[in-house]
């Protein structure tokens, strides 16, 4: 079988291998890198590629090597030049290289948003010393949050809440950050009711979006999500407008993971991410076209005739406890007993060959009457399951 696209998968973790997972039910052929050999996405794809993705050489070989018809980055620290390079000779890049050289730092996006675009935010300054970022701080207030301007996941955020603090954040926030770039972005802290995730969808035929997910995180790190989100018309318009004209902006076809603050009717835009984003796996569950599905189908053209919430859905993370690469998963089996006749329970396991304190391995899926019981239920049977270290 000829296959219906061939896909250059540039970063391979648990996000990635959903996507692969997807878009070879579309008939596609995946290539998947990665810095290390066996990454998630890698076990499901056609072929596989070891390299960094800061290693600019390496990331051009592969491109040459493979021909794909798209170039899919699914992580921030990549060597953007490059994409650009290959999209001017005439590759695809999804969803352009502008947009992943623009969203690879928080200060680009920003300044699109805020400068460019007029869109609400938060009061900002970037730092790349200490002297600067105790300036920022007097600009912006205090409290306030620290972030690099390259990280994923919350990687090295912090709120500060005392100018004592700030050593200690900048310092968390350099030996956390991604790439070569020593700066960080010091923001207002917005004393939002709530925060979501709008995962919206720049097709040929327009732009679509899914319902809000809701999320709460840890240690700048995503726990918990859920559908739907109890929001305001007025505050969902506005919400929808904003990640509208921002991916208008940004260009190329896929899926945006579009964060906003909410607080009574005022929405602050907050980051944006140019694929799929982690509080989007409770889709897997909650929607009949998960992310990954509307990611795929995006890139290939394929038609999107309706998204549909199928009813109140949550997600919980199993995350590991300590460093480990002989270790094995327990539980499954009383996680997945929690299911009832109403409510179905799912697990996701990662199949990442190593752990660390706190890093992701898995995800729980639940069902419920309402987005607390399945948030309650998705957090009983992630905690079912557990890691058994054999070090």
């Amino acid at each position: 079988m000829t296959a219906t696209a061939k896909i250059l998968l540039l970063g391979s973790g648990e996000l990635g291998r959903e996507f692969v997972i997807s878009a070879k039910r579309y008939g596609a052929h995946v290539v998947a890198c990665d810095a290390y050999a066996g990454a998630p996405a890698m076990q499901v794809a056609d072929e596989f590629e070891v390299f960094s993705m800061l290693d600019g050489d390496a990331l051009k070989a592969a491109i040459l090597r493979h021909k794909p018809d798209y170039i899919v980055p699914e992580v921030e620290a990549i060597r953007t030049e490059v994409l650009q390079e290959m999209e001017a000779a005439g590759h695809t890049v999804v969803p352009s290289a502008r947009a992943t050289y623009m969203t690879m730092n928080r200060d680009r996006i920003r300044e699109v948003a805020a400068t460019e675009l007029g869109l609400r935010t938060s009061r900002y300054r970037y730092a790349e010393d200490l002297d600067a970022v105790k300036a920022a701080a007097e600009h912006t207030g205090l409290p306030c949050v620290i972030k690099p301007v390259m990280s994923s996941s919350g990687k090295g955020q912090s709120t500060v809440r005392t100018a004592e603090e700030l050593e200690a954040a900048w310092t968390y926030a350099v030996a956390n950050m991604r790439g070569d770039r020593r700066k960080v972005i010091v923001e207002e802290f917005i004393a939002f009711d709530y925060e979501i995730t709008l995962l919206t969808i720049r097709t040929r035929d327009g732009v679509v979006f899914c319902e809000p997910i809701g999320h709460r995180q840890e240690r700048g790190d995503y726990q918990e999500s859920w559908q739907p989100v109890p929001m305001d018309a007025a505050a969902l318009a506005a919400a929808r407008d904003m990640a509208a004209k921002v991916v208008d902006n940004l260009g190329g076809y896929g899926l945006f993971g579009v964060e906003f603050f909410v607080a009574g009717d005022d929405v602050v835009f907050s980051e944006l991410s140019p694929r799929p984003h982690d509080t989007g796996m409770v889709t897997l569950m909650s929607q009949n076209l998960s992310e990954f599905d509307l990611h795929a189908r995006a890139i290939l053209g394929l038609p999107i005739p309706r998204i549909t919430l199928r009813g109140p859905t949550a997600s919980a993370v199993i995350l590991a406890s300590q460093d480990s690469t002989h270790f094995g998963v327990e539980g499954l089996a009383d996680a997945l007993a929690l299911g009832t006749a109403d409510h179905d329970v799912e697990v996701r396991i990662f199949n990442k060959p190593t752990t660390r304190p706190y890093r992701r391995m898995g995800v729980a899926l639940a069902e419920g009457a309402t987005a607390d019981e399945a948030r309650a239920l998705a957090k009983r049977a992630a905690d079912k399951v557990w890691l058994s270290y054999r070090d």
